[in-house]
């Protein structure tokens, strides 16, 4: 069965009511539990959990020392182009926006990529907008092997692709998938893309399993937090992780928690998530996928990530540009949307030890994968 089928199966009223009928005496029974069961998920995300956030955010502290230790692995995200053809109104790359527009040429590529490196950096995240007369396939492949020599870890944050397209990117040298849903609410999501190729849902929906066929190390997946009723949001999430992990078992699932920040076009997010609730997010999908990588962006303020480090946060960004060429100011493209926390990687390294957790900026290499390729 794939996720599509499995999603069908959950409607939004169904959720609703389950989140609605949890009594306290279910969160009880939850946090009990040495391992999180699906049917427990609703649980730990609803109103009645609120009273219980303390003992949930211990549970997740615990789980996520015991399976990760005190590290916290650190990647950078390099913009290659937002140069888009897509109506999500929410997104400072909207086809609409009349904003400066810049898809950087495989030199400039390498010219940030080497800026990143020097800081440190070897996990890096590849990232555009929807543009096919820009950005297409050939030009992704020529700039992840223009960039595999400086790093171990290549992931990207794109277009959806068909598996064959995503088998490219692998012998290209990317290791990792990152693709949000946005929303998990079917009509919502029609409502927040009126135009272009993003507005197919369900093509959109099946891509993380496009790309853990295509045999990806690794696939992150997460919701757009200030779009749709979070607690929803964070059940099909959830849903969704543990469908990837069943199906595909060789592959880490990662969970993003990007919350809405402000961009180009003036958005205003119709369902704010406040700090309490991103923390219930939090923990309860630690504890429902102990060895996940929970993924925190500098999206947040840098007050706020050194706060929810311990409940369960494995993977954070550091020194981010969401423009392109932000990096190594070449271009004054416009940004996607502006980040909270600005510090440089050496004083998120120095706020890393003095808290504790050791700082990994590397913790794979391709020459693992090539040794058994060779094999």
């Amino acid at each position: 069965m794939n996720f599509a089928t499995e999603f069908a199966q959950w409607s939004a009223e169904r959720v609703g009511e389950g989140l609605a009928a949890v009594r306290p005496v279910d969160v009880e029974q939850a946090l009990a539990r040495e391992s999180l069961r699906l049917q427990d998920l609703p649980a730990l995300l609803s109103p009645a959990a609120e009273a219980y956030l303390e003992p949930l955010a211990q549970r997740a502290h615990e789980l996520t020392r015991q399976r990760f230790g005190n590290t916290i692995q650190l990647y950078a995200p390099l913009y290659l182009s937002n140069e888009c053809c897509n109506g999500c109104l929410y997104c400072g790359f909207h086809a609409g926006n009349r904003i400066p527009r810049h898809t950087l040429s495989l030199d400039e590529i390498e010219a940030e990529g080497r800026i990143l490196h020097q800081r440190g950096f070897r996990h890096v995240q590849l990232l555009t907008g929807e543009a096919p007369q820009a950005v297409d396939n050939a030009y992704l492949s020529a700039a992840v092997r223009r960039l595999r020599p400086l790093f171990s870890s290549l992931s990207i944050e794109v277009y959806p692709m068909d598996t064959a397209g995503y088998a490219q990117m692998v012998a290209a040298g990317v290791d990792n998938l990152t693709v949000y849903q946005e929303t998990y609410d079917r009509a919502l999501y029609a409502e927040l893309h009126p135009f272009g190729p993003k507005k197919d849902f369900d093509w959109r929906l099946g891509a993380a399993e496009r790309g853990g066929a295509a045999g990806l190390r690794s696939i992150g997946i997460g919701a757009l937090l200030g779009l749709g009723d979070w607690r929803r949001e964070g059940f099909y999430v959830g849903l969704h992780a543990r469908s990837l992990a069943k199906h595909f078992w060789r592959s880490r699932i990662n969970i993003s928690f990007p919350r809405l920040r402000p961009a180009d076009g003036g958005f205003a997010p119709p369902r704010p998530v406040s700090d309490k609730a991103l923390v219930q997010l939090i923990c309860t999908l630690r504890l429902l996928m102990p060895d996940s990588a929970l993924v925190l962006s500098t999206r947040e303020s840098a007050s706020l990530r050194d706060r929810l480090l311990p409940l369960g946060i494995t993977q954070i960004s550091a020194g981010s540009s969401t423009a392109p060429g932000g990096y190594g100011h070449q271009q004054q493209a416009s940004r996607q949307f502006a980040i909270d926390d600005d510090r440089t990687p050496e004083q998120i390294c120095a706020m890393l030890k003095q808290a504790g957790y050791d700082p990994v900026f590397k913790d794979w290499d391709r020459a693992f994968l090539d040794d058994r390729e060779e094999a």
